[in-house]
């Protein structure tokens, strides 16, 4: 008998014991016994009862052992699963006869990499809309050179080499790193920690998690930096007022004191969150929000657009809101990534102690500090090339005119920071994915078709927008992408495949739609050839995903 077979007849025998329990018990009533056997002799109805009683623990004993056996104890049972995510697609490939301009705002959450680490360490394949390509892709560092100074935040870094995939496409690399300060340059901070304390987060991987990750952030500052901490549930309230992070002793036991239960009013939280940070406000300082939750609000407002609204009126006060995800089951990662995208901040998920020392610790700087905002890239590819698809940021894409709109909002970029982009991409005269039109075959691919010979030797036209933390007009830099930048594959960097292997990993995770027959195999070879500097571990522990991965998918 399987497994299966086995659960439903235990069931069934569960069921038949209880029902048994049921009608014995019922037997022993006197006001549920037919009068007919009420008259029964004094002593029968002792050898009776007593008897009865035997059944009743026998039946007892036994439905119990079932149960526990078969997983059925009530506390064992699986809670249905109602974690959130975004629905979207795969960005798909485009004519550059027909659309040569690609416009996104740049992003640098990783929430969705350590999220999917949680699903393949519980044993799962993540579900196709949990992973987001481009957040896989930017959890790593890719060693970029750093910017000189402040003036221009970010440096640039562009590789073009064959498409590990894909033998008749190239792959474009961009790499964009914010100008690195070191922590002890930082300037004051006034950080308000809303801590969800709900009921939903009643589990050691929530709350308790969060307590663990708030302490080591405390850890990293000094008396010239300011803590506050806000609780929310079925109402909002303050446990500590802004407090010098050197009053060590006095947060944490505040964070010790911190328990779950109720609801969750999320909207109370953030509100109160701001009207403390605005008090304590500090000018020229770091003025940020820490919401930790798993996003499961249920009280006063709490659809995401609504909640985007809130925050989106008071980010204009200065004051920047990241969130810190936790938990499974209920995470809801499509309001936490959105409220952190609106916050002007930056969504992480928590699924271990270690990631919380990645990202309150080993990248504090760059969590709490802001060098550049609403930073926007756009590429306008020449006719050189036949087509194009950008890899991931399927919820980052703009139109073509609002890269030049200074009110339209984008990414930030915190200090040290990086961001990758990865476009695969199909010069002319190789064989691409889509047909050519059998009408249009006169028809010039773009405005530069009879441009001079140094248009001709382009690729590809890099354009970044991006605007000071303190300013309100954008700043413009740019770089031409050269065909003679393409390289073999015996010259390209680490970097190159290492990010390479990670879209292929991303890509293949969501179906494999555009990978082709490239497997999990094949990008562990691809991995293992670039793990080169692997400071904290992180390459090495992603390739033991990825044989984890290939053991699932069988």
């Amino acid at each position: 008998m399987n497994t299966h077979s086995l659960i439903i007849s235990s069931s069934c025998l569960v069921l038949f014991l209880s029902a048994c329990h049921s009608g014995i018990q019922n037997r022993l009533n006197p006001d549920t016994m037919p009068q007919n056997e009420l008259s029964v002799s004094q002593s029968n109805r002792y050898t009776s009862h007593a008897h009865t009683n035997k059944m009743i623990n026998v039946s007892n004993s036994l439905t119990q052992s079932i149960r526990h056996n078969i997983y059925l104890h009530p506390a064992s049972l699986e809670q249905p699963n109602t974690e959130k995510y975004q629905d979207y697609e795969d960005n798909p490939v485009h004519l550059v006869s027909e659309q040569s301009v690609s416009t996104f705002s740049i992003d640098v959450d990783t929430a969705s990499y350590s999220n999917v680490r949680r699903m393949l360490m519980q044993g799962n394949l993540p579900a196709k809309d949990a992973v987001k390509t481009e957040e896989l892709i930017n959890y790593f560092d890719y060693d970029y050179p750093r910017a000189k100074n402040l003036d221009t935040p970010f440096s640039i870094t562009t590789e073009i080499a064959p498409t590990p995939w894909n033998k008749n496409s190239k792959l474009l690399h961009i790499g964009i790193k914010g100008y690195d300060i070191d922590k002890t340059e930082m300037p004051p901070a006034n950080l308000v920690f809303l801590v969800d304390v709900s009921g939903s987060m009643h589990s050691p991987d929530k709350l308790g998690l969060v307590k663990k990750s708030l302490k080591l952030l405390l850890k990293q500052l000094t008396e010239k930096d300011k803590i506050s901490l806000v609780v929310y549930a079925g109402a909002a309230g303050v446990v500590l007022q802004p407090t010098p992070a050197s009053q060590r002793l006095k947060i944490e036991q505040a964070i010790d004191q911190l328990t779950a239960g109720g609801s969750t009013n999320g909207e109370a939280g953030i509100r109160t969150a701001y009207k403390l940070a605005s008090e304590a406000f500090i000018k020229d300082g770091i003025n940020r929000i820490i919401i930790a939750s798993d996003g499961d609000m249920n009280v006063g407002i709490s659809d995401t657009n609504s909640l985007k609204e809130l925050i989106i009126q008071k980010r204009k006060s200065g004051i920047a809101l990241s969130t810190l995800g936790y938990g499974s089951g209920n995470y809801n990662y499509e309001l936490m990534e959105q409220l952190a995208d609106v916050g002007n901040g930056t969504a992480a998920y928590i699924d271990n102690l270690l990631e919380a020392q990645k990202v309150l610790v080993n990248e504090m700087s760059s969590t709490l500090l802001t060098i550049a905002r609403d930073v926007k890239i756009q590429i306008e590819f020449s006719p050189n090339v036949k087509e194009y698809r950008l890899i991931g940021y399927e919820n980052r894409m703009l139109k073509q005119e609002d890269f030049n709109n200074d009110k339209v909002d984008a990414g930030d970029i915190g200090a040290g920071h990086s961001v990758t982009a990865l476009y695969e991409i199909v010069l002319t005269g190789e064989p691409g994915m889509i047909d050519p039109l059998r009408y249009a075959q006169g028809k010039k691919t773009s405005s530069n078709s009879s441009g001079t010979d140094d248009l001709k030797k382009e690729l590809a036209f890099l354009k970044i927008r991006y605007k000071k933390p303190e300013q309100t007009s954008s700043q413009l830099i740019s770089k031409s992408i050269l065909m003679s930048d393409i390289k073999p594959n015996s010259h390209t960097t680490a970097r190159f495949r290492f990010s390479a292997s990670v879209a292929a990993y991303g890509q293949l995770l969501r179906g494999g739609k555009y990978s082709g027959q490239f497997n999990y195999k094949d990008i562990i070879k691809l991995a293992q050839s670039a793990k080169d500097q692997d400071e904290h571990g992180y390459r090495a522990n992603y390739i033991e995903l990825l044989k984890l991965a290939v053991n699932l998918s069988n």
